[in-house]
Parts: structure tokens; C-alpha cells; sequence
């Protein structure tokens, strides 16, 4: 089977273009449509290592795309006319575990020994369900994803651990096992979903009071089906209450150069 080409050449670099120029400073759902996107968690060297073995502990959750050398705020293997440090639509910062604001650039803020990490989010495989009609929710109603706090606990590695945190999508009832399939096919974007239905056995009281990100309604023939969360990393610095640290805004993602059409593999 031929997989459709989903992006243009150029509209990575038009997007994060507009972001660094202040024209889109909203979540990225929907923004150049066939490029994958990633989280990003900014460290000061001397947790690098932790945070590298948390994401190595917990590859479906935090699946890593870059590591980026010490104090280099570009990202040299996912997009290297970027810079980390102003091509996001917004921040989060973070001192002692809490989050103090969410400015749209961290120049000022940047230290040499900063290293960068760079790991998959679920928006990059909406492209791929919206191609085979399957809709997507929060992007049709241009709002963030919804993403909830779990009971499920990760695995921790040095001072990082905490829970698991999720994005969920409804999805018809007869779509969702080629959902399954085709995002089991990209793990840079988390893969498969982790659960399937209820919410309750995630300890979601309330899809419509989502712990980050904006409410998206369930229809009465769709299921709620719920994908691993890069905020899950945040979460962990949250619990870790290191000195500093900064991370994208939930939602508002860094859009690389690489294309789903270069991860999609054949089933």
C-alpha cells in the first residue's frame, strides 16, 4: 500500500516561522499537518542524565527524538535552522517543581549548560487519521487536546517519577480498531493507545474537566480512547521539585522537519 504524502516541504519551517515572528502563539493541533511534532523539556545539565534514563525507562510515554548537545538550544538532527529557544508558541517555566509562567520565548532565560530533550506527541498522527477520515476532535473545534492526570504510575529513574498522564480522543465505535493499528505504527508518537473506554479505570472522574488542555465532547456512537502524554514529563519535574527547569505549554508543541510519511511503517 502507497501511504499519502501528508506535508509540503516548507510548511515546518512556515509555521515555526510565524511562531518565532509572534503571529500563532496558540496550541499547535492542526499546525503544518504532516510533520511530527515533540515535546520539549529543557534541563540544567546536572539532571540530564535522570531525565535521559526516565525517558529510557518509559519509551512509550517520553519517546525520545533528540537529544541536543550542551547548550545548544538547535536542534541539529529534527530541524537545524531551529532554536528551542524561540520557536515554540509558549513556555513553561518552571522553579523548585512549580510553574511560574509561560512566557513565548525563553532567551533571557537560557543558561550553557541547558541541554535539551526533544520527544514524540500525539499530534503528529491526527494528519493520519484525519486522511483516513477519521475526525479529530479538538482540532475540528480548534481547541487544545483534552489530557488527564491517571492512576497509573510511571516507572521512576533517578530524582524523576510521577503519573501518568494521557491525551484522549473520541473515536467511532467502528474506526477504533484501525485507530489502534495506525498510530501502533508510528511509536515515535507514543504508538498505541494505553487504554481504551472508561475513564474511571484511569481515575478520570470528569472528561469534561480536563487536568490541561480544553474539554472536546464524546459523542454517543464514539468511544473515549486515550493516548500516552508527554506532560507526563512535566509532571515528573513537577513531583521532583528540581530547581529549574522549562518545558513547552501543554499543547503547544515544537514542529520538526521530519515527516510522518518518513516514520509510518507497513503494518
Amino acid at each position: 500500500m502507497t501511504e499519502p504524502s501528508y506535508a509540503s516541504q516548507s510548511s515546518a519551517a512556515r509555521a515555526r516561522s510565524s511562531i518565532r515572528a509572534g503571529e500563532w502563539t496558540g496550541p499547535t493541533a492542526g499546525l503544518a499537518p504532516g510533520f511530527v511534532q515533540a515535546n520539549l523539556v529543557i534541563l540544567p545539565g546536572a539532571h540530564a542524565d535522570d531525565f535521559t534514563a526516565y525517558c529510557r525507562a518509559n519509551p512509550r510515554v517520553l519517546p525520545l527524538l533528540e537529544v541536543c548537545q550542551p547548550g545548544s538550544p538547535v536542534p541539529l538532527a529534527s530541524a537545524p535552522s531551529a532554536d528551542l529557544r524561540i520557536d515554540l508558541p509558549r513556555y513553561r517555566v518552571f522553579r523548585d517543581g512549580i510553574a511560574i509562567e509561560e512566557p513565548t520565548d525563553v532567551m533571557t532565560l537560557w543558561h550553557d549548560d541547558f541541554i535539551a530533550f526533544l520527544f514524540g506527541c500525539s499530534f503528529t498522527f491526527d494528519a493520519v487519521l484525519a486522511s483516513r477520515g477519521i475526525a479529530v476532535r479538538h482540532a475540528e473545534l480548534g481547541r487544545n487536546v483534552p489530557m488527564y492526570v491517571t492512576n497509573r504510575s510511571t516507572e521512576p529513574a533517578g530524582v524523576f517519577s510521577g503519573p501518568l498522564v494521557v491525551s484522549m480522543r473520541p473515536i467511532p465505535r467502528n474506526a477504533v480498531e484501525r485507530v489502534v493499528e495506525l498510530t501502533g505504527r508510528l511509536e515515535i508518537a507514543h504508538g498505541e493507545p494505553e487504554h481504551v473506554g472508561s475513564p474511571a479505570e484511569l481515575g478520570i472522574s470528569d472528561l469534561g474537566v480536563p487536568d490541561y488542555g480544553d474539554p472536546v465532547p464524546v459523542g454517543k456512537d464514539e468511544i473515549p480512547v486515550f493516548w500516552a502524554c508527554g506532560v507526563t514529563g512535566q509532571a515528573a519535574i513537577e513531583r521532583s521539585r528540581i530547581p529549574f527547569a522549562i518545558t513547552h505549554a501543554p499543547g503547544h508543541m515544537f514542529i520538526t522537519d521530519q515527516t510522518v510519511d518518513g516514520l509510518l511503517t507497513d503494518a
